[in-house]
């Protein structure tokens, strides 16, 4: 019961499902106040029960890709639209990350909103791992995965990892904001990309990126989706994985 109603306020926190979860206030209450007596008139109990038919109705008209991306924890980039992250950054508190350059996801917008959410609460916290540019075996690896393998790459890892350094060195040095935000050096890449939103809430998310050998683009790639809620076991396994690649990377102003 307790899981439930956690999963219920994740979902109206997200604005996800509101119009069922109305529909399924008002045919409770009208439920109840049926049993205790006659309080409700017979045409508004009918009205409840052709809301609640048609809602049943319009569902099933739905494309099919629709239904499957509102339940499949399986998608490519462009289905990461869905999550909206962006929105769900400006009222976290924690943003985790690895990817081997983050070029991505390190924009302007991004950025700013890094800096107004997260990093404006006391208690917020930005990790980045990116590939140690000091690293050259490893990152001539990852070029040949991330780039050669691309049939129509709009990235080069080695001007992409220059780049994001140079935010991330920036931000780092932010002094007017309350949060914290820290940035280490990977001398490997796993093969995958990371991302967490909130991990120590009930309402986290985390992302699984796989590269993989091949592929048309980089948004042709497979991720994942993973809760707390809906898959406990393999998030606490993927909070697990970044610790270890936290612990494992180095300082930028370390030595290699």
């Amino acid at each position: 019961m307790r899981t439930t109603l956690r999963r219920i306020g994740a979902d109206i926190r997200r604005l996800r499902h509101i119009d069922a979860y109305v529909i399924s206030a008002i045919a409770i209450c009208l439920a109840i106040l049926s049993v205790i007596g006659e309080l409700v008139p017979e045409q508004v109990r009918w009205a409840g029960v052709f809301a609640g038919l048609s809602l049943l109705v319009y569902r099933t008209t739905l494309p099919e890709e629709v239904r499957a991306s509102a339940k499949a924890p399986v998608g490519d980039r462009r289905d990461l639209e869905t999550l909206r992250v962006s929105e769900r950054l400006r009222t976290a508190r924690t943003l985790w990350m690895y990817a081997p350059s983050a070029v991505n996801f390190l924009t302007q917008e991004r950025c700013d909103v890094l800096r107004s959410g997260i990093l404006a609460r006391s208690d917020g916290e930005v990790r980045f791992v990116v590939l140690d540019p000091e690293a050259t075996a490893a990152l001539e690896l990852a070029g040949r995965q991330l780039d050669e393998s691309v049939e129509f790459p709009v990235h080069r890892l080695g001007p992409s990892l220059e780049s994001s350094l140079q935010r991330l060195e920036t931000m780092a040095s932010w002094n007017n904001v309350a949060g914290t935000m820290e940035y280490r050096l990977l001398d490997y890449n796993p093969g995958l990309s990371l991302m967490f939103i909130d991990p120590h809430s009930p309402d986290g998310l985390a992302v699984v990126e796989i590269h993989g050998c091949h592929g048309e683009s980089t948004s042709s790639r497979m991720h994942l989706r993973l809760t707390p809620m809906d898959n406990p076991h393999w998030f606490q396994r993927w909070i697990a994985q970044f610790e270890y690649l936290w612990t494992r990377a180095r300082p930028p102003s370390s030595a290699s």
